[in-house]
C-alpha cells in the first residue's frame, strides 16, 4: 500500500461510518435536476476519495460545493481529501464551515482539533477538545489527544531552558517528542534543527529545515537555509536545487540571488576541472582548481575538495614534489583520507621512498580493507620495499624509474664501456669489474624489456629464481642468450660493439 493510499485509509477509518457511505442522502437541494447533479459529484468524489484518487475526487468536491454551498458534509468530506494530500492550511476552512454549518458535529471539531495539535497550535487545539467533551463526554479521541497537549507545553518550555545552557543533547530528546505529535509546526524543526547544527549534524539539520519550505506558504528564507547549508556540507548540487526553489518565488531575492551566482561559478570550475581530468589534461584541470580555491578559500569541504583534486593531478603528472606537497596538505585536513594516502604512496614509490609509501598504503588499508586497489597497492609497495633492500637496476645503470628505452640504452652503453673486465689488468680488479659488469648487463636486460620491466616495478625481480614460478637462471636462455667471460672466467678474448 503507498502512503498516500495509507494516509487516505487512515483519515477515512478516523470519520463515522455514515460520513462515508457512498448513498448518503442530499440534503437542501433546490430542483430536481440541481441535486441529482450534485448528488452524482458527491458519489464520484467519495469512490475517487476511496480508491486514493485523490486529484479527482477533490474536483468533484469543488463541484458539489458549487452547486449548494451550505451542505456541511460536503465540507468535511473535500477536507479529508485536502488532509489526505497534506494540505492541512486548506482542510482548516473547511472544516471551521461545518462546524459553523453545523455546531454539533463533533468528528469535524476533532478533526480540527488534531490539525491545530499538528501544527503546534496548542491553545486552538486544546478549546477544540474541551468543546468536544463538553457536548459528549465520552469521546475517547479528544480524551486521549487532550491528553498530550501539557505534556508537549511543558517539553517546549524546558528546551528553551536547555538550549540556552547548551544542553543540545538533551533538547533534541524533548523536541522529538513534541515533533511526534506536533508534525506540522516548523518552529519545533527549526529548534531542533539549531541544536543538531551546533552538535555538528548537518545533514539532520538540514532533513528538520527541509520541510519548513512547505509548512509556510512562500517560505523563500527556509530555502536559502536548506541552500547554505547544504553548500557548507559540501553538497553543491543539492545547493543549487533548493536556491532554485527560492529563486521561483522571489527571482530577485537578496540573499538567494547572490547566492545562486556564486555557487553556480563554483560549480561550473569544479565541473571543467572533472573534464579536463577526464581528457587526461591535468595541468589545466590543476588551474581550473586553483580559481575554485580562489573563489572559495572558507568552506572546509571545498578546501579539501579542491586540495584532493591538485593532489591526484600532480600525481598523475609523476610530479613528485608538487604531489608530496599537495596531498600533505590534504591529510593535514583529513587524516583518514583514503585516496591522499594512495596517491602520495604511489608519488613515494616514483620517489623510491618505498617505507613511506608502505606506511600511507597501510594507513588506508587499516581504514578500509575491502578496497581492493589499496591491498593491491599495499602489496607491490612491500615489494618494492624488499625489491630495494636487494638489487635495484635503475640505481644500477643510475637512471630514474621514468626513465625511458634510450635513456636506459644510453646508460648501459657508457657503464658497459667502463666496467668491462679487459679495461683492468690485475686479477682482482678484473674479478669487480666481471662482477660489476654483470650487473649492468643485468639491468639492461630487465629494464630494455618492457614485460621484465613492468615486473620489476611491481616488485618482482624477473632474474631473481626465488620470485619465479619454476625458478629462473639469469644466465640461461632466459637471461643474456651468452656467457661473456668463457668457462674460465679469466679469458677476456671478446669485445662489445655498441652502436
Amino acid at each position: 500500500m503507498s502512503w498516500e493510499m495509507l494516509g487516505v485509509y487512515r483519515l477515512l477509518s478516523s470519520i463515522p461510518l455514515f460520513v462515508i457511505i457512498l448513498n448518503l442522502q442530499y440534503e437542501g437541494a433546490e430542483g430536481a435536476t440541481n441535486a441529482q447533479e450534485i448528488d452524482n459529484h458527491l458519489k464520484l468524489g467519495t469512490q475517487l476519495l476511496s480508491a486514493g484518487q485523490l486529484a479527482d475526487a477533490l474536483s468533484h468536491f469543488h463541484a458539489a460545493i458549487e452547486g449548494d454551498p451550505d451542505n456541511y458534509l460536503t465540507y468535511f468530506r473535500r477536507a479529508t481529501v485536502y488532509l489526505a494530500m497534506g494540505k492541512s492550511r486548506q482542510a482548516l476552512p473547511d472544516l471551521s464551515r461545518v462546524i459553523k454549518l453545523k455546531p454539533d458535529f463533533t468528528q469535524a471539531r476533532v478533526q480540527r482539533a488534531n490539525v491545530y495539535l499538528k501544527q503546534g497550535k496548542l491553545e486552538d487545539a486544546e478549546t477544540d477538545y474541551k468543546e468536544v467533551l463538553r457536548v459528549n463526554p465520552s469521546n475517547e479521541d479528544a480524551k486521549t489527544q487532550l491528553g498530550y497537549i501539557e505534556p508537549i507545553r511543558d517539553a517546549i518550555w524546558e528546551t528553551e531552558e536547555m538550549m540556552t545552557q547548551g544542553r543540545w543533547n538533551e533538547a533534541i530528546e524533548l523536541l522529538t517528542v513534541a515533533i511526534e505529535k506536533c508534525v506540522w509546526d516548523p518552529s519545533l524543526r527549526e529548534k531542533r534543527a539549531q541544536c543538531y547544527m551546533e552538535i555538528g549534524e548537518h545533514f539532520k539539520a538540514i532533513n528538520d529545515i527541509k520541510p519548513t519550505t512547505k509548512m509556510r506558504p512562500d517560505n523563500t528564507e527556509a530555502y536559502f537555509r536548506v541552500s547554505k547549508m547544504y553548500y557548507d556540507v559540501g553538497e553543491l548540487e543539492d545547493s543549487l536545487v533548493e536556491v532554485r526553489e527560492c529563486l521561483k518565488l522571489d527571482p530577485d531575492h537578496k540573499s538567494c540571488f547572490p547566492h545562486y551566482k556564486h555557487a553556480k561559478r563554483l560549480n561550473k570550475l569544479y565541473d571543467s576541472a572533472q573534464n579536463f581530468i577526464n581528457e587526461g589534461r591535468y595541468q589545466d584541470a590543476i588551474a581550473k582548481v586553483e580559481a575554485a580555491l580562489r573563489l572559495e578559500p572558507e568552506i572546509w569541504a571545498f578546501v579539501l575538495r579542491s586540495k584532493s583534486k591538485i593532489c591526484k593531478c600532480y600525481t598523475e603528472l609523476k610530479d613528485v614534489p608538487h604531489a608530496i606537497k599537495a596531498c600533505g596538505e590534504v591529510l593535514e585536513m583529513d587524516e583518514s583520507n583514503i585516496e591522499a594516502l594512495v596517491d602520495r604512496a604511489e608519488t613515494y614509490i616514483m620517489a623510491e621512498e618505498f617505507e613511506r609509501a608502505v606506511e600511507d598504503y597501510q594507513k588506508a588499508h587499516d581504514l578500509d580493507n575491502n578496497l581492493r586497489h589499496v591491498s593491491e597497492g599495499l602489496e607491490k609497495a612491500k615489494r618494492l620495499l624488499k625489491q630495494s633492500q636487494k638489487r635495484d637496476y635503475y640505481k644500477i645503470l643510475g637512471v630514474k624509474r621514468n626513465a625511458r628505452k634510450r635513456e636506459i640504452e644510453k646508460a648501459y652503453r657508457k657503464l658497459a664501456a667502463e666496467w668491462h673486465p679487459d679495461n683492468f689488468r690485475s686479477d682482482e680488479e678484473k674479478k669487480v669489474a666481471e662482477k660489476k659488469f654483470i650487473e649492468i648487463a643485468a639491468a639492461r636486460e630487465v629494464l630494455a624489456d618492457p614485460e621484465k620491466r613492468q615486473k620489476f616495478d611491481n616488485g618482482e625481480d624477473p632474474l631473481d629464481p626465488e620470485q619465479q614460478q619454476h625458478g629462473h637462471n639469469p644466465w640461461g636462455h632466459q637471461g643474456f642468450h651468452f656467457n661473456p667471460f668463457g668457462p674460465g672466467g679469466n679469458g677476456f678474448n671478446f669485445k662489445f660493439h655498441f652502436n
